[in-house]
């Protein structure tokens, strides 16, 4: 961990600032003299607009701000507890289990679960040792979800995965090649809805490979994600998981307590944005940016406005 977060030091930030130049903290001065702001996180579309929203209400109360993508948790996270970044946008559940295994081991008893309540509270009891403050989740959510054809759902009056697994046909499954070990994949589509997976195809989580493959019949069924803007290209839609088998992933911002934990403008900005963003939101937000090629920076800007949030 230690070698990573010294890697983390040299990786370039957006804009071209590394995180080494980056300005963190409320130290220094930013347009209304309230300080600057590092936001962080992942470098995926949803992550990168998830930045740049934080970015554009921050301003709006007043601080400047940079943005610091880098390539995964591992990288960003001890940033984050070091202060190097001071705001992440997470994934409630994920980031829960990812403390958990990193304080406990890879054994580890599981902390979070479908409840979102109970998995913020796990989140907290093991951020706060850590100088982390966990803000309130919202309704957005980013999920594992399970992809059928829209014609196969509707022979079928398919609309939820108990639907599948009573229909009592054996499915193929396009998915990374770890779902046969991951309790949220395959074990869970068997034990919990009954559903025969009698073969994984490995075309990763979400890929163009693994919708097309559904569309061309190639596998009955895909994993993709909750907030994947792209399915009806594919004419793809997903089956609910009605008996909650996939854990609490609700979005919700994480800071570092000593930079801008005490900053109540700041965290009320934070708070109102998740709030209102819900999962269809940032669906039509990845989708703008994946299928109409329009930059996060500009698809976050005209939501904020088009919300309130920013004039």
């Amino acid at each position: 961990m230690a070698g990573l977060a010294a890697l983390a030091l040299t990786l370039t930030a957006c804009g071209g600032e590394s995180l080494e130049e980056s300005d963190s903290g409320g130290s220094s001065d930013g347009g209304d003299g309230k300080g600057s702001v590092t936001v962080g996180g992942a470098n995926f579309t949803e992550a990168t607009l998830m930045a740049e929203l934080y970015r554009g209400v921050l301003e709006e109360a007043g601080y400047s701000v940079s943005i610091t993508n880098v390539d995964s948790r591992e990288l960003y996270e001890p940033e984050l507890e070091s202060g190097g970044i001071d705001v992440v946008p997470e994934y409630a559940a994920t980031l829960a289990e990812f403390l958990n295994t990193d304080e406990n081991g890879p054994e580890a008893e599981p902390v979070a679960s479908s409840d979102v309540t109970e998995t913020v509270t796990a989140l907290r009891e093991l951020a706060e040792p850590r100088g982390l403050t966990v803000l309130d989740a919202g309704d957005a959510v980013n999920q594992n979800a399970f992809a059928v054809t829209d014609e196969f759902a509707t022979e079928n009056d398919l609309s939820t995965l108990t639907d599948l697994g009573e229909l009592g046909e054996p499915v193929r499954l396009a998915a990374g090649e770890d779902c046969p070990q991951r309790p949220f994949c395959e074990p869970g589509l068997e034990n919990t809805y009954g559903i025969d997976v009698t073969e994984i195809v490995p075309l990763g989580v979400g890929t163009v490979q693994g919708k097309q493959a559904v569309q061309r019949g190639e596998a009955e069924l895909a994993l993709v994600s909750t907030t994947d803007a792209v399915l009806e290209d594919f004419g793809l839609v997903t089956l609910e998981d009605d008996q909650k088998l996939q854990q609490a992933d609700n979005l919700l911002p994480v800071v570092n307590a000593d930079s801008l934990g005490e900053q109540r403008d700041a965290l009320d900005a934070l708070n109102e944005l998740t709030a209102t963003l819900t999962t269809e939101d940032l669906k039509e937000l990845n989708r703008q940016v994946d299928s109409e090629r329009r930059k996060a920076e500009d698809a976050a800007h005209d939501y904020l406005v088009e919300q309130g949030l920013v004039e």
